[in-house]
């Protein structure tokens, strides 16, 4: 997970762990479970104790980890491994993640000269 300078000096900093480390322990059992539907069950129970403690909280989820989280199932979005990544410029140029698991689609404009406001200076310096 990427900290920006506002996760830093929130006053909510251990919450912050807690959901950075409930993000990685989802991806760990992703990657090395034993069996698919034992790891997606985990993975499933860290990703909704993640969300739940940051509804608890009322805390704004950082966009990258957003974007990798499946809406519908709450599974962790891997390329390759819970999820299909496609480029498609119909009228203008966006990403299409689609879950393996439950089939929802995801699509993000990607033009070129976009910055999360995670990212944006402006924002930063505020």
């Amino acid at each position: 997970m990427v900290q920006t300078l506002k996760q830093l000096n929130t006053p909510n900093k251990e919450i912050s762990h807690r959901i950075n480390f409930m993000y990685q322990a989802a991806h760990i059992a992703l990657t090395v479970g034993s069996s698919q539907a034992e790891a997606h069950r985990e993975c499933r129970l860290y990703v909704r104790s993640l969300r739940r403690i940051a509804k608890k909280l009322v805390l704004r989820l950082d966009p990258n980890i957003k974007r990798s989280l499946c809406k519908k199932c709450d599974l962790l979005l891997l390329p390759g491994l819970t999820s299909t990544v496609r480029l498609a410029s119909k009228r203008r140029k966006h990403i299409i993640i689609k879950c393996k698991d439950c089939g929802a689609l995801k699509r993000f404009l990607s033009p070129s000269d976009y910055i999360l406001f995670t990212e944006n200076p402006a924002v930063l310096a505020n």
